[in-house]
């Protein structure tokens, strides 16, 4: 008999673990053997070896989910990644994919999407709960956000972009305000509206105005 695979689950609410676990009891491959409550724990338990998966929450604290996410597939590519988390917004789901995860799973599903979200990824496809491909496939959705306050999906200089963007700066104008180079500004906006699936300044606009950061 094979060993079976070992999965880390990284969540802040232990309560997230003993449930994840106890789902998979009835699955003999599949086994739960660590738990951290945030990015750099997650690290931690990752680095000590015998994990085949990660069940990643987005929303960690302190070092968040895509920050957890892109560190695992510098330090560890052959560790399996899937994003799981309440959160379905275009913004998190592309993140996550671009930063390596294999699939993202919204939790409230029933058992047996969780096992086949897993059993997906380890064949090496990609999963996506009905949510999470509705945001890809729609692009963004409008939340209630506010550049100053905490946003995971985008990095505080990819928000900076956006505003100025929306308040029809050049890229040269932008470049000089966040003192950075034009080249850097195009390559922010070229990766924006691929986590936006946004075809357009436009859609970049809307966004801005959406979440009233104009």
């Amino acid at each position: 008999m094979e060993a079976p695979t070992r999965i880390f689950v990284a969540d802040a609410q232990e309560l997230v673990a003993v449930g994840v676990q106890c789902w998979l009891e009835p699955e003999p491959d599949l086994e739960v053997v660590g738990h951290a409550t945030s990015g750099s724990a997650t690290l931690d338990g990752v680095a000590s070896g015998g994990v085949d998966l990660v069940l990643l929450e987005v929303s960690l604290p302190a070092m968040d989910g895509i920050d957890t996410m892109r560190a695992i597939r510098r330090k560890h590519p052959e560790v399996k990644v899937l994003a799981h988390s309440m959160l379905s917004e275009i913004e998190y789901v592309n993140s996550m994919l671009i930063e390596g995860a294999s699939g993202y799973l919204v939790k409230g599903g029933p058992r047996s999407e969780l096992v086949g979200a897993i059993r997906a990824v380890l064949a090496g496809e990609r999963y996506l709960s009905a949510s999470a491909k509705h945001s890809v496939e729609a692009g963004y959705a409008y939340t209630e956000k506010h550049p100053g306050g905490e946003y995971i999906g985008l990095t505080q200089r990819e928000r900076e972009i956006i505003r100025l963007v929306a308040l029809e700066r050049t890229n040269g104008e932008i470049a000089a305000a966040l003192f950075i180079s034009e080249d850097t500004v195009k390559t922010h906006r070229k990766h924006l509206m691929t986590k936006l699936n946004v075809r357009s300044l436009a859609g970049l606009v809307k966004y801005a105005i959406d979440r009233r950061w104009v």
